[in-house]
């Protein structure tokens, strides 16, 4: 409670310390990383599991979503590899340190994943549905840029000739991560494109289950006002790294939740072309920024931004706290406050330097803890 005198078991010597509210990351997919570390190199699940869940108390976020990844790909992204990943995280959950959940990146073509959704909205701790749909992505028109493409189910939408040799270059690095040639990958993008006539009708029943369950959902990468309001009307109203300012705008006019990726605000931009993260905070277009990539980058993305007053501490710190706890309906986190739960951080930030974790505490508990 604050402000108690009453006996405690241990004190903290904080002083000289920054007190703030426990991280929140509605979007980290860096656990790939340690599933697979080298491309079709994986490592037992438990291990992976046990070791992100490490890196995460260490980087001082004490809830995470991992951006699970169920695609019709084999593979990393397969819906057996993601079957394994829940089954994991399950049976681990009394090992492990922090609040571990679930963003069910569901890549909208993948028909057979609709069952581990369901199984995964059964659990004890409510997921988020996120609507991917790389497919589209990598079947558009060879000479559009990303950002360019039209909404994936608009009747104009212009397709990619895969017999053109430029078709393989675009597929070569999906192909290696899903442990096929790049013709094997073509021809099975092809085979599964074929199901786009019955994706939106799976899409609205995904939704429907969204809906019932009450969790949070998200769109991905969304390029066009006409994408961004198709899934609000399916409920989705958080908008995920939206690919151009007039889609965050939009968003915003619409009162849906805008996330960004911390790495482009510690890079200093997009690597593949989207919106400039630190600006789209100072204009009051981003709510949220999620790791995305790299769990450090949010504590350093916070930091980027408060050297270059791009706005208060506050403000900024709400970015990964009380922003991706309320677009998560997580109401009992993301402030200090008496009743909510004691995830806290102690963070050494010298003036005009890189900040660090010293203390991550995950409901009273200490779970991370360097020399203080």
């Amino acid at each position: 409670e604050i402000g108690s005198i009453s006996d405690v078991d241990q004190t903290i010597d904080g002083r000289g310390l920054i007190l703030a509210p426990a991280m929140i990351d509605v979007h980290g997919d860096a656990f790939e990383r340690q599933m697979m570390p080298r491309p079709n190199v994986f490592f037992p699940m438990d291990a992976a599991l046990l070791e992100t869940d490490r890196q995460l108390a260490a980087n001082g976020i004490a809830t995470t979503y991992h951006s699970l990844t169920l695609s019709w790909e084999p593979g990393l992204r397969s819906v057996d590899r993601g079957r394994e990943f829940v089954a994991g995280l399950k049976s681990l959950e009394p090992r492990l340190t922090i609040d571990n959940r679930i963003q069910l990146r569901w890549e909208s073509f993948a028909f057979d994943a609709v069952d581990l959704i369901k199984e995964v909205l059964d659990g004890d701790k409510a997921p988020s549905i996120a609507f991917n749909d790389h497919t589209s992505m990598t079947m558009r028109d060879l000479d559009l840029p990303v950002q360019n493409r039209l909404f994936e189910h608009n009747p104009d939408f212009a397709v990619a000739d895969i017999s053109d040799p430029k078709f393989l270059e675009r597929v070569s690095k999906t192909a290696k991560r899903a442990g096929l040639t790049d013709v094997e990958y073509s021809e099975m993008v092809q085979s599964v494109w074929e199901r786009r006539d019955q994706v939106e009708n799976v899409l609205a029943n995904v939704s429907a289950l969204g809906k019932k369950y009450n969790v949070p959902m998200l769109s991905h990468d969304d390029t066009q006002i006409e994408t961004r309001d198709y899934f609000r009307n399916l409920g989705a109203k958080i908008a995920e790294f939206p690919m151009t300012v007039e889609v965050a705008e939009s968003a915003r006019k619409a009162g849906d939740f805008i996330v960004y990726g911390s790495p482009n605000v510690v890079r200093g931009g997009s690597h593949i072309g989207s919106p400039a993260a630190a600006d789209m905070v100072e204009n009051g277009l981003c709510d949220i920024l999620a790791s995305d990539y790299f769990y450090p980058a949010m504590l350093a993305a916070v930091a980027r931004l408060h050297h270059e007053k791009r706005g208060s501490i506050w403000d900024l710190w709400s970015l990964v706290s009380k922003g991706p706890a309320d677009a998560s309906n997580l109401h009992d986190r993301g402030n200090i406050a008496v009743g909510q739960r004691a995830d806290l951080l102690l963070i050494d930030w010298p003036e005009g330097q890189t900040p660090a974790v010293k203390m991550t505490m995950s409901a009273g508990q200490i779970v991370y803890k360097s020399d203080i």
